[in-house]
């Protein structure tokens, strides 16, 4: 069965299951706080590091092509 072949009826009870397991697995198996702030926190870390290695990468490049703080 193709999906033009499909009833109304089928696409609105796919539509219906789909948007009830988003919103129950949302709401019922969420973290606790200290989860989520960890991660929230291990993220921005990473990325602070992040920034800091492609900053120190373009020092040392501008470094060796002569571009010297003096």
């Amino acid at each position: 069965m193709s999906s033009e072949e499909k009833s109304p009826m089928t696409k609105a009870t796919i539509k219906t299951e789909a948007s009830s397991s988003l919103s129950s697995s949302s709401s019922s198996n969420s973290s606790p706080l200290w989860k989520r702030l960890g991660w929230m926190v291990i993220i921005w870390f990473g990325s602070v590091f992040a920034l800091y290695a492609v900053s120190t990468l373009f020092r040392f490049l501008m470094t060796t092509a002569g571009m010297k703080i003096k």
